[in-house]
């Protein structure tokens, strides 16, 4: 009997971290679509904002709105699921995306932004389809890196802000990032990502490929 109940509450739970699995990634897409979307309609990189409302949801929307951007935070989030303490990872690259923003606002120069964000993308996607498992330092410092030039680049729409739709932006865009990274990290931990001796999973690997070559495209348009 106890045999019994225990399969049970195991197959209830498999159940229920595949739906959730299937959740993440049917929202992930949707953001991918999202961002394809707003490329081919020229959605403008630039916007006036005037009001805390206004500072919100383009908060909420400038992450996602890039797709070298997105995938770069995807890929961050499915790579922080080979650690415990991964979490952390997402969290820095956040913090440092916040710095990226105070960078710009004072007006401090990043030259190459553009290409520097397509690289990080690239050295991202390609970790994705290596076999073997990042140093946890390593990664953390090119998180920070990586949310450095996202913050800075996303700054360019609250130049000029007043104090409330700023603020309103910063936390917009921390939701986004924070809730998209650890959605990545998620679906990587279902996978299986996370396991010791782990085989990486096909479908991280495709992944992979696909955000690399999405990075290698961005790259050669920023240095055109």
């Amino acid at each position: 009997m106890f045999k019994r109940k225990l399969s049970e509450f195991r197959a209830s739970q498999e159940f229920y971290t595949s739906k959730l699995m299937d959740r993440h990634i049917g929202a992930i897409a949707a953001l991918i679509l999202i961002s394809l979307l707003s490329s081919w309609s020229g959605t403008p990189d630039s916007h006036t904002i005037t009001t805390w409302w206004e500072g919100f949801l383009w908060g909420l929307a400038d992450p996602v709105i890039g797709l070298d951007c997105l995938v770069g935070i995807v890929a961050i989030g499915l790579l922080s699921s080979m650690f415990v303490r991964g979490a952390a990872i997402a969290g820095y690259f956040v913090l440092a995306a916040i710095l990226g923003i105070v960078i710009h606002l004072f007006q401090l120069n990043f030259p190459g932004i553009e290409i520097a964000i397509a690289i990080s993308t690239i050295v991202f996607s390609t970790m994705l389809m290596m076999p073997n498992q990042p140093n946890f330092v390593v990664l953390a410092l090119m998180g920070i890196s990586a949310g450095l030039f996202q913050g800075y680049t996303v700054a360019d729409s609250i130049i000029g802000a007043e104090m409330m739709p700023l603020i309103a932006y910063i936390v917009g865009m921390t939701l986004t990032l924070f809730v998209v990274a650890m959605s990545a990290r998620e679906i990587g931990g279902a996978m299986g990502m996370g396991e010791i001796n782990r085989t990486l999973p096909w479908k991280i690997s495709i992944a992979g490929f696909a955000f690399c070559a999405i990075g290698i495209v961005f790259l050669r348009n920023s240095m055109s």
